[in-house]
């Protein structure tokens, strides 16, 4: 069978992560967590007190930086990470999983020149097929040509309560209605960006999990692309 490239696109919460390493899990295809890659160049630049509304030295600092994604390591895995990331060496799996990095990466993600840098790498890592990646352009800017596109959403309120209980797992004191608020506000930013704005692929299927578990919405995404993979068998198509 011929191995795809799966695009899951779609907004904070609607559980893109879980969903794509279960899938590829399910497929033993290669998970590629693409987010990873903007929170951990976020919180270099926070280490290293760049403002986050500086393109050009975020830009300098992007070509200058070496991001590696690896499989998680059962420690990792155990505390919910889903790949094990490096930065310049150093494992931050953890560190970029703080609130302040991920309010930080959506700042450096609406840069062209930054985001022109980091999706050349996630095209190197993901060339071949057989890789799941998701995040909120991958069907339409990273991955255009994905023999599969999926757009993952979930009613605000739904995705706002999967958000409040991985910060309550993690120890963080946030009530529902602060992680609500950051959950409007970061769709707000993520669509309405001038760079790469979320948006669904217009050969995306759309997946509304509000009602639907991660398991559930996992076994349903492999069997779309079961049926892909044997069309593209049929028609003697390589992935």
């Amino acid at each position: 069978m011929p191995k795809l490239t799966i695009a899951i696109d779609g907004p904070a919460g609607s559980g893109k992560s879980s969903v794509a390493r279960r899938v590829a899990e399910l497929l033993q295809y290669v998970y590629l967590d693409s987010g990873a890659m903007y929170r951990a160049l976020a919180l270099k630049a926070l280490k290293r007190g760049i403002p986050l509304n500086d393109e050009s030295r975020l830009e300098k600092l992007a070509k200058e930086t070496r991001i590696e994604l690896k499989s998680p390591t059962p420690e990792h895995e155990a505390a919910g990470a889903k790949n094990c990331v490096f930065l310049d060496g150093a494992d931050v799996t953890q560190e970029i999983r703080k609130p302040e990095a991920a309010q930080a990466a959506s700042h450096v993600a609406a840069f062209q020149k930054v985001r022109e840098v980091l999706v050349a790498e996630q095209q190197r890592a993901g060339a071949g097929g057989g890789v799941v990646m998701e995040g909120r352009d991958i069907g339409t800017v990273v991955f255009p040509s994905a023999e599969l596109k999926i757009f993952l959403d979930a009613a605000p309120e739904t995705r706002a309560e999967r958000r409040w209980k991985e910060h309550r797992e993690k120890g963080d004191k946030l009530t529902l209605a602060e992680v609500f608020d950051e959950v409007i506000e970061r769709d707000k930013r993520d669509r309405e960006r001038k760079v790469s704005p979320l948006v669904r692929a217009t050969d995306a299927v759309l997946v509304d999990n509000t009602a639907m578990g991660i398991e559930e919405t996992a076994r349903l995404i492999v069997m779309l692309a079961q049926e892909r993979e044997r069309e593209l068998a049929r028609a003697g198509r390589p992935g």
